[in-house]
C-alpha cells in the first residue's frame, strides 16, 4: 500500500475497537458498517449498522479484531478519518473524526464538505 493510500485510509481508535469487540462478541463475521447519506442538519450524515455481508469493493478497517466496513462512495467522503468511541456529557457514541468535513453539527452525526 502506498503512503498516499495509507494516509487516505479510515482508521479505528483503540476505544472504538474495544467497544466494537464488546458489542459484537459472539456475532461471528459481524462488523460495523458505516455509510454516508444525504441529510442531517449539515448536509450529510453517518449511518451505523451491524452487517455480516461484504461487497467486493468494500473497504475494511481492522484493529484488535474489530472490523469497520465502508462502501466506496462513503469512503470518498471519509478518507483519512478515524472512527472513535466517546463517553462524555452528551452520552456515549461512535464519532467520526473526519478531516474532510468543513462543518458539523453539535452532536457530530452530520457534516458538510
Amino acid at each position: 500500500m502506498s503512503e498516499a493510500a495509507v494516509s487516505d485510509a479510515v482508521t479505528i481508535s483503540a476505544s472504538a475497537a474495544k467497544r466494537l469487540n464488546a458489542i459484537l462478541k459472539g456475532e461471528e463475521g459481524a462488523a460495523l458498517r458505516i455509510s454516508v447519506k444525504g441529510g442531517g442538519c449539515s448536509g450529510f450524515q453517518y449511518t451505523y449498522d451491524v452487517d455480516r455481508t461484504r461487497a467486493d469493493d468494500d473497504f475494511v478497517a481492522v484493529r484488535d479484531g474489530a472490523k469497520v466496513v465502508i462502501d466506496p462512495v462513503s469512503l470518498e467522503m471519509m478518507k483519512g478519518s478515524e472512527v472513535d468511541f466517546v463517553d462524555d456529557l452528551m452520552g456515549h457514541s461512535f464519532r467520526i473524526k473526519n478531516p474532510n468535513a468543513v462543518a458539523s453539527c453539535g452532536c457530530g452525526v452530520s457534516f458538510s464538505v
